[in-house]
């Protein structure tokens, strides 16, 4: 009786995880949202907003790191009991990195606000639906541990790659034709970077969830649009 007791009480435990990292992952949604629309408005209270609410997000991942940490101690998990844990607290990682990007996004949007608007702008609002309907249907499969939904969004890093290769040749002609451009173009063109990267790490979570569900890895070569020379260039962390 005993013994039944405590496999519910973990049971319950690992649900509770589960929930946590559901709940950092709408946290994290909602800060790509809004640094996307305020970029969109060119917002700069939204985007304050937004960077002020990473704070919750950041605070989210220490909750669930130290849940981790008392679950690992207490309950020695093995086989998938032990997989559900260790990839939970992967994909928080994940999520803190998502919403670290947002968070750069509105302060860029912060500067531009200052400046006039270029007309490469109107291409980021496609690239970041796209990165958000990634992160959605990313955290759909998780709490339905779907694996043929984590392999769609897996598929789909492909595409939001070539639409910031695009992107990055747009701006950089732009900039050529029209000089004082550049400082406004170099900020949207960082943005770009960090929507494409919320997708690396939609993409990293949908493994995740492939060897949460299957017990193994996903052994594919991961399907990257575009060529080394666009991947050599980064957005540098903002202050």
């Amino acid at each position: 009786m005993a013994s039944e007791h405590i496999v519910s009480a973990f049971d319950q435990e690992l649900n509770e995880l589960k929930n946590k990292v559901s709940e950092m992952g709408g946290l994290a949604e909602s800060q790509l949202v809004n640094a996307l629309e305020a970029m969109q408005r060119r917002d700069t209270d939204l985007a304050s907003r937004t960077i002020e609410g990473d704070a919750r997000v950041d605070e989210m991942e220490h909750e669930i790191d130290r849940f981790v940490v008392q679950l690992l101690a207490l309950r020695q998990p093995m086989a998938s009991d032990l997989r559900e844990i260790i990839v939970a607290l992967k994909i928080s990682s994940d999520l803190e990195r998502i919403a670290d990007y947002a968070t750069n996004v509105a302060k860029r949007t912060m500067t531009l606000a200052q400046s006039p608007q270029v007309r490469p702008a109107h291409a980021i609002p496609r690239m970041g639906r796209l990165a958000l309907s990634m992160i959605f249907e990313v955290l759909d499969s998780y709490s339905d541990r779907d694996t043929q939904k984590a392999i769609a969004v897996w598929r789909r890093d492909e595409e939001l790659d070539e639409m910031y290769i695009s992107l990055f040749r747009e701006l950089l002609t732009y900039m050529m034709e029209d000089a004082r451009s550049i400082s406004s173009c170099t900020h949207l063109l960082f943005i770009a970077k960090n929507i494409e990267r919320v997708g690396d790490h939609a993409t990293n979570i949908a493994e995740s969830i492939y060897y949460l569900v299957e017990g193994r890895p996903l052994l594919q070569s991961r399907p990257k649009g575009g060529d080394e020379e666009y991947d050599r260039v980064d957005a540098p962390p903002d202050p």
